[in-house]
């Protein structure tokens, strides 16, 4: 199942996409893609209810725009330097642990929406990231268990300002929290959907050019352990979002870098996961 939400911004209603790409309104289900729906077994309830409803659900418009496919969780994690090329073309070291860091859930838009340059930056950075949904309460999981605690997957650019993150006495959440930041989408795949979530090819492209071109089987900590070790420090809640980290191929690696100016176009996709495309804005 693909799950969308669907609207004008702060006014999304849930939908789902079919497998002809057909967007349909499931409002009368009654319920949001939120933290009570991942955590009460609300896949599960809405693939019954669409048995029953789905062609009685409304058709939505192409020409409607998608937000963020679920509410605001409760956090995003990100994992830094998760791949090898990346930590090099960053001049850091592979790292011997996954490195958390947090990113502000108010940087959440949807997959098509601008993204503003913030005020003061010089280095705005983009980032293609696979998401994981967190679908039931994560505390102290095993790896081996850690699937079981995922509902699906989804696209996001994991925008990133590096003056904020590394030079202005570097901190990597002043640099990834920015509004706009956090691009989510088009849908939440669920996790039936992916095969093998590190075995996924993922790209990004500037302004046509293609930037970033790899697969999640070039991970240093894969899926499964990223679950579990965040989980060894922190309760991972239904709806929360674990994104993976980035490829090689962002702007700081470019010599010289590359930032965003106004009026770039950055295009992205995750197999499986379809893509997203934003329009670089000026603050103002």
């Amino acid at each position: 199942m693909k799950l969308i939400r669907f609207g004008k911004e702060g006014e999304e209603k849930p939908g789902v996409q079919l497998e002809d790409g057909t967007w349909i309104d499931i409002t009368a289900f009654g319920e949001d893609y939120d933290e009570n729906f991942f955590g009460t077994e609300g896949i599960k309830r809405l693939a019954c209810w669409l048995d029953r409803n789905q062609d009685e659900s409304p058709i939505v418009l192409p020409s409607e725009r998608l937000g963020a496919p679920l509410v605001r969780p409760s956090k995003i994690v990100c994992v830094g330097l998760n791949y090898a090329k990346h930590a090099e073309e960053s001049g850091m070291a592979i790292p011997k642990e996954p490195v958390v860091f947090f990113k502000a859930t108010s940087a959440i838009v949807g997959p098509n929406d601008d993204v503003v340059i913030p005020k003061n930056s010089e280095k705005t950075d983009w980032e293609v990231e696979l998401g994981v949904v967190i679908g039931k309460k994560a505390s102290y999981v095993e790896e081996a268990n850690a699937m079981d605690h995922v509902a699906g997957y989804v696209l996001h650019n994991d925008y990133s300002e590096r003056a904020f993150q590394i030079e202005k006495q570097g901190q990597w959440c002043k640099g990834k929290g920015c509004d706009t930041f956090a691009p989510i989408g088009p849908f939440i795949a669920t996790a039936d959907e992916i095969k093998d979530p590190n075995n996924l090819d993922l790209w990004l492209k500037l302004n046509g050019e293609t930037l970033q071109n790899s697969n999640t089987s070039d991970f240093i900590f894969n899926v499964q352990e990223v679950v579990s070790y965040i989980s060894q420090f922190m309760t991972l809640l239904p709806g929360d979002i674990i994104s993976t980290g980035t490829p090689a191929g962002v702007g700081l690696g470019f010599d010289p870098p590359k930032y965003l100016k106004p009026g770039d176009v950055v295009e992205l996709g995750i197999e499986g996961l379809g893509t997203s495309k934003q329009v670089a804005k000026k603050y103002h």
